[in-house]
């Protein structure tokens, strides 16, 4: 696996948010920092499986399904 350079990147938020983002970090032995990074993660890695799973659908629908079955014409099914 390669190891990836990592950058650092700046947010403002209200105090009240900062301060109870702490006492949540605090709670989970962790920083900050790691909490953000690892939703960020998360939510990029959903956003990519979700628009893979997309496109494989739209794949699917364009190439259509195999039901099994005869195909029949519109006039032997209304047949008296």
């Amino acid at each position: 696996m390669v190891s990836q350079m990592k950058q650092n990147i700046t947010l403002s938020l209200e105090k009240d948010i900062i301060q109870d983002a702490k006492v949540l970090a605090a709670r989970k032995s962790t920083s900050i920092s790691a909490l953000l990074a690892h939703e960020l993660v998360r939510i990029v890695n959903q956003d990519k499986q979700y628009r893979q799973a997309r496109l494989n659908a739209l794949a699917d629908l364009e190439q259509g399904f195999q039901l099994g079955g005869s195909p029949v014409d519109r006039e032997s099914v209304h047949e008296r």
